[in-house]
């Protein structure tokens, strides 16, 4: 192989550790998941950063993965439970900061899956940006993350 062969194969193999960009907004370490095989739901994850000088709002997603895509919260409900709601104003995204989407806060959802979510594959979402416009994002499915991210901590039974 000539060496103009390697640097170009190279440069390829990096194309998908860099951040899929969309005007002044980037996305970082993107990962989809759903709870179990069996689900009918999944959910992504990822940072959005904000290079620009104005603020931004991620206002909707798609994907041929659900029949339905929304941007969802988790909220505190009656007696303290947690609940999904749907988030139809979008996420703000300041200039020159980030929205982190994580389990238990704010995330792209998929509801009624039209495929396994399974390991290794990867999910095209695209998002919209009330500025920025829309970004198409390969999001890889990644079911070995600690579901809270290193969070909250399970106890046994009785103990």
């Amino acid at each position: 192989m000539s060496p103009k062969s390697m640097l170009f194969a190279g440069a390829l193999a990096l194309l998908p550790a860099l951040p899929a960009l969309a005007g002044d907004i980037a996305v970082q370490d993107p990962y989809a998941r759903a709870s179990t095989m069996m689900s009918k739901s999944g959910a992504a994850f990822m940072t959005l950063v904000n290079t620009g000088t104005q603020d931004d709002r991620l206002v909707a997603a798609a994907s041929d993965v659900a029949a339905k895509v929304e941007l969802h919260t988790h909220v505190a409900a009656e007696g303290g439970v947690m609940k999904m709601v749907e988030v139809e104003e979008g996420f703000p995204i300041p200039a020159g900061g980030t929205r982190d989407l994580k389990r238990g806060g704010d995330h792209v959802m998929f509801l009624g899956l039209t495929r396994p979510l399974e390991q290794g594959d990867t999910v095209t979402v695209t998002l919209t940006f009330e500025k920025a416009g829309e970004m198409t994002v390969e999001i890889p499915v990644d079911l070995t993350r600690d579901p809270m991210g290193g969070g909250m901590q399970m106890k046994k039974m009785g103990n």
